[in-house]
């Protein structure tokens, strides 16, 4: 067996278990072995045969794997049915309860030298960083995984890379996110490792760094991979997944009918698979295509209701962004004292690195809600604050239209100069190519 134990730890370990069985060295060595062989084996100075140890394992009452590596019997099995579990926690209640179900397995794990189990324990923890927005942790836990898996195939990987691409994503640090979703795909691709899997996993994951960037070229070139990947496909949490970040590129081309079924049919899925934060996501984006439609009504519906689901779920970071769109919708609908109370209370609760779009959109509507009340020194702050988040980001879209607004600002109050240079600014960000500045898009998936 490649991972048993070395020679001295077996030879301690068998001695131990003979000695509580009260059996002698010729009781263990009948029939086939010598008392002398088990005195020199138990004692470190030989390494004994798969035979040998079966046949000592058999005299001993253990289990050959217990014997050989120090892990009781099934233990790895048994790890695996509760990593299911955690996870299961993970989808249906709260991320803090299975945090410490992962956090217990994690030390399991490691008593016993189980690499695989560390390493989805690591996941699953870095996955319930990111539902309570710890986005450090997060970042650390997905590493850490990796690092455990070592030289395991890229596919086997991937689940961690991606995780470390959202997690930087949702710190606004959106070149190096798509940075890594892209290379990955790139080394995917160019090497021939074309697992649906984890190519599904990471073009649904690129499609929101992209679109952020203002890359919807790319965004929509994703988006028809991930589409044609997902026949391909097994597990149905990946599939509901991809139609969620697909019909954002669909609601992008004006394609609303499209983008709703794609909606209604990662909702289905979620809601058989009992994944409560994803159904949420679903009523949020569902939210954000009524919005984009003019359907205020129903978009106010449907985020409150995604609001609801992930405040009780205690995702913070994600009840926080939620927040913000909910309030764009309230101000469109003539409720700008409550949508103005939304965004104060959330504000707190987002910074540079930690939602840094969503940051930036929640100053924009205090700017605008300002500059309707005709508080525009307000107006103002709110803006320039908005500008220094979108370009740390490089949400070039977002900022382009908020040096519009900037721009408007300061020529209706007389700074001419000042609001050219704002204009400029957008423009700039507005003419720059659709891509991440990072070269050449990656290499495509044999379809």
């Amino acid at each position: 067996m490649a991972d048993r134990d070395d020679p001295e730890t077996i030879g301690r370990r068998v001695q131990r278990l003979r000695t509580e069985r009260a059996l002698t060295q010729k009781q263990l060595a009948e029939p086939a072995y010598t008392p002398a062989y088990i005195s020199t084996l138990e004692a470190g100075r030989v390494r004994a045969s798969e035979p040998a140890l079966r046949h000592i394992a058999e005299r001993l009452g253990v289990a050959y794997e217990e014997l050989a590596t120090g892990r009781p019997a099934h233990l790895a099995t048994d790890l695996r049915l509760r990593l299911t579990d955690a996870q299961r926690t993970l989808a249906t209640g709260e991320a803090e309860v299975a945090a410490e179900q992962y956090a217990g397995l994690l030390a399991e794990a490691d008593a016993h030298g189980l690499v695989a189990e560390q390493a989805a324990a690591l996941l699953g923890l870095g996955e319930c960083a990111l539902e309570t927005g710890d986005l450090a942790a997060a970042q650390q836990r997905f590493e850490e995984s990796e690092r455990r898996m070592g030289d395991a195939p890229l596919p086997q990987r991937v689940p961690a890379v991606r995780g470390r691409a959202v997690a930087h994503y949702l710190a606004g640090e959106l070149r190096y996110a798509c940075y890594l979703f892209e290379s990955t795909l790139d080394e995917l691709n160019r090497t021939g490792l074309h697992d649906p899997d984890a190519l599904l996993l990471l073009y649904t994951g690129v499609i929101a760094p992209y679109m952020d960037m203002g890359a919807h070229a790319r965004a929509a070139q994703a988006a028809e991979f991930a589409l044609a990947l997902a026949p391909q496909v097994g597990e149905p949490a990946l599939v509901a997944r991809m139609h969620r970040s697909v019909a954002r590129t669909m609601i992008a081309e004006g394609r609303i009918t499209e983008a709703d079924a794609s909606l209604a049919k990662a909702a289905e899925l979620y809601r058989q698979l009992q994944i409560r934060t994803e159904l949420a996501n679903c009523h949020w984006m569902r939210g954000y295509l009524y919005a984009q439609n003019g359907d205020l009504m129903r978009a106010e519906g449907e985020l409150r209701e995604a609001q609801a689901m992930l405040s009780a779920k205690r995702a913070a970071l994600y009840t926080s962004q939620v927040a913000v769109e909910l309030a764009d919708v309230l101000h469109r609908r003539g409720k700008s004292d409550e949508a103005a109370a939304l965004l104060h209370g959330v504000l707190g609760d987002l910074s540079p690195e930690r939602g840094a779009i969503h940051s930036a959109g929640a100053h924009r509507l205090l700017g605008i809600i300002a500059e309707d009340a005709r508080d525009t020194e307000a107006a103002e702050e709110h803006y320039v604050r908005a500008m220094s988040l979108l370009e740390r980001a490089g949400a070039a879209g977002d900022l382009a239209d908020l040096c519009r607004l900037l721009g408007d600002l300061l020529r209706r109050t007389g700074r001419v100069e000042a609001a050219l240079d704002a204009y400029r600014t957008g423009l700039g960000h507005r003419t720059a190519p659709g891509t991440t500045t990072l070269g050449p898009a990656p290499a495509q998936p044999p379809l």
